[in-house]
């Protein structure tokens, strides 16, 4: 077999460094590179030691429970042993075979009643350990037992309370030390094979401790933890299972000089700010960056190191936790029947995952597309609440459907989520736009009018202001149209409209585009370099879509507050970054040139609009122009009359414009 000299540390693609050993052939030639880098399972392949451990299969449990009767009955004689060098009192092998017998049968029973020897030594734990203490605290017993009763008859023999003490413990310590000692010889070498990474835990809590004790426990993980960081002072300078807790300043100069070749984030309390500065350093340094899931996600109360992922652009992304009402929102909602359109979607189906913890009395999902809807109701079924569940497969331009959704259902609230969204595809098609996201809005708005729905709550877009795109057109036609019904006398239904910007890992998200593009090799693709974006998560949007819908009091559009615009490029380069690579290295970065319709930046309000404060923090009241509600009725009107006609598609471009001056139309193919 070839053997193998060290060689150097080297970046693997991930950017991570690794100790390997350079094979070298059988005359004592050394390997070119080609060969190296073609020679890839060659290379990977571990030494000795971890090879056998990895073939040796799990010892079996005869074997074990002989081992645990060998060990026991070597406790009495170590016993009797301890006595004599004492008392300097002899003992009498008769004697002495009969405690051995005793203790024989007794264990036997005892051990196999208590499944002592079931267990897998190597992965010895405190459950292990405490049968084994139970187990032998009953022999001991037992033992203690007989002795007293020997006293009774005529020739007992009284085998000494003490000799039975040292037995119960020098059992205890022959079993437990066995387990552990081959649990330790088994872990260091397993430890100690050649692709070991060395990498630091961010997070001397609890949620890091039990990081580390999984990658210990894991023979699969390779990794050696190195150190802890940690952002509390207190626990700086101390240590945990001999490994120095650090600050972030400590760490950032040991971290070259200690081969990092990772750093784990165990720790949830970090603000986004802090997250970036510590993402920022690594990938700097060619450091890979992971985290650990959050404690929901863990199974059975642990997780496993498979569950240790990279960290996602979302996470640098965060704001911090918003606080909503949720005792207000609780009893809005409690016991009462919900329509949520768009249902299947990422606002809609988040919206419907928040509405389930405050108990409605009933749920119906409304969507037109059906295998998201079906993906939806299985998560709801996972969750118990298929029996307040209803799912409804409709288009929301369907008039007799969603005349009967009203009629069989009568909710008391409708959460208005569905729309076309994409802004390509609403520019080549401004019809579909118009019928889907202005008719079908007018015709939900109309029929909660009528079957006396007491909150209308619709979801629409920052691309509605001062729109430039067709889809921003139609969803700023559709806040005007649900506005003018709310100076309505007539109207009993609270009309509110709630607006803000992009959604982090939404259907059709830049992120997501970003992401099957660096993960194919494909070259990242940004309209402009100087183009930014709003962001939200979907849990927050959702969250203020509830607690926005359930402070109004009809008529307002609620704006959110989005934080800082974010660079599309910069963000494009950090994701590339986090997968390991280096921008226009390894990953090409092409500008295409603003799509028809896009915006350069995003904004909260049109020209002449300002915000008025609410309680929370998070959302604003938007002073909006209003339109006269008679005009806006014969507008309608028209565009279903033109729908109807089925005219061409600039005919609806002119029509948008008229109802909606603020839209700039430069860019419209049909312009």
């Amino acid at each position: 077999m070839p053997w193998q000299l060290p060689c150097s540390r080297i970046h693997n693609a991930a950017g991570a460094r690794d100790q390997f050993y350079l094979p070298v052939g059988e005359g004592g030639e050394a390997i070119t590179t080609t060969q190296l880098l073609t020679n890839t399972n060659r290379l990977q392949r571990p030494l000795w030691p971890f090879t056998m451990l990895t073939k040796l299969r799990i010892t079996p449990r005869w074997i074990i429970f002989s081992l645990d009767l060998l060990f026991s009955v070597l406790g009495i004689i170590i016993a009797h042993m301890v006595r004599q060098s004492i008392t300097h009192a002899s003992y009498e092998n008769s004697f002495l075979l009969r405690e051995v017998i005793f203790i024989l049968i007794a264990n036997t029973c005892i051990f196999y009643l208590l499944q002592v020897h079931t267990g897998i030594v190597r992965y010895s734990g405190a459950q292990d350990t405490l049968r084994i203490v139970i187990a032998l605290l009953f022999s001991t017993l037992m033992l203690l037992m007989v002795n007293e009763l020997s006293l009774l008859h005529p020739i007992g023999r009284d085998y000494s309370r003490g000799i039975i003490a040292v037995y119960g413990s020098i059992a205890v310590l022959c079993l437990l030390a066995y387990r552990f000692i081959v649990k330790y010889v088994f872990h260091y070498l397993s430890r100690n094979q050649h692709l070991k990474r060395y990498v630091a835990i961010f997070g001397a809590g609890m949620s890091g401790i039990t990081t580390k004790k999984v990658l210990d426990n894991d023979p699969n993980s390779r990794v050696e933890v190195e150190f802890f960081i940690d952002d509390n002072k207190n626990k700086v300078g101390k240590q945990i299972e001999s490994k120095s807790i650090l600050s972030f300043e400590t760490f950032v100069n040991r971290a070259k000089k200690a081969n990092i070749s990772e750093l784990i984030i165990a720790s949830y309390g970090l603000s986004a700010k802090r997250k970036n500065e510590i993402v920022d350093f690594c990938l700097s340094n060619k450091i890979k960056v992971t985290t650990i899931p959050p404690y929901h996600k863990w199974i059975d109360g642990s997780f496993n190191f498979t569950q240790v992922k990279g960290i996602q652009i979302e996470d640098l992304l965060e704001r911090a936790q918003i606080k909503i009402d949720n005792q207000k929102i609780c009893e809005e909602i409690s016991n009462k029947t919900i329509l949520v359109t768009g249902a299947a979607g990422s606002i809609g189906s988040e919206i419907v995952r928040q509405l389930v913890q405050f108990n409605p009395r009933m749920l119906v999902l409304c969507d037109q597309a059906e295998t998201p809807l079906h993906s939806l109701d299985l998560e709801l079924q996972a969750l118990g609440m298929q029996e307040q569940t209803v799912l409804y497969l409709a288009d929301i331009t369907n008039e007799k459907r969603m005349r009967e959704v009203f009629e069989k259902f009568q909710p008391e609230f409708v959460f208005h989520a569905a729309a076309y969204k994409h802004v390509p595809m609403m520019e080549l098609c401004p019809s579909e736009a118009i019928h889907n996201n202005v008719l079908g809005t007018q015709l939900l708005a109309d029929l909660s009018m009528e079957y006396g729905v007491e909150r209308f709550v619709m979801v629409s877009t920052d691309k509605a202001v001062n729109p430039t795109n067709v889809m921003g057109a139609s969803k700023r036609l559709a806040e005007i149209y649900v506005q003018t019904l709310s100076v309505n006398p007539a109207c009993t239904t609270r009309f509110i409209t709630t607006r803000f910007g992009n959604v982090l890992g939404s259907n059709g998200s830049v992120i997501l585009r970003f992401k099957q593009q660096i993960e194919s090799g494909e070259a990242v693709t940004i309209t402009h370099p100087e183009i930014q974006r709003y962001f939200m998560t979907i849990p927050e949007a959702s969250q203020l879509v509830l607690e926005a819908g359930i402070m109004g009091e009809g008529g307002e559009i609620f704006v959110f507050d989005m934080g800082k615009q974010v660079s599309i490029d910069e963000m494009a380069r950090k994701m590339i970054r986090l997968y390991g690579y280096e921008p226009e290295r390894d990953i090409e970065i092409k500008y295409t040139g603003l799509r028809p319709g896009e915006k350069m930046f995003e904004e909260l309000l049109s020209d002449g609009e300002n915000l008025l404060p609410t309680h929370n923090a998070s959302i604003l009241i938007a002073r909006v122009r209003t339109a006269d509600p008679e005009m806006i009725q014969y507008a309608y009107q028209d565009l279903k009359k033109m729908i109807a006609e089925k005219q061409n598609e600039q005919s609806f471009i002119q029509k948008l414009q008229k109802l909606v001056p603020e839209y700039n139309t430069k860019t419209n193919i049909f312009e």
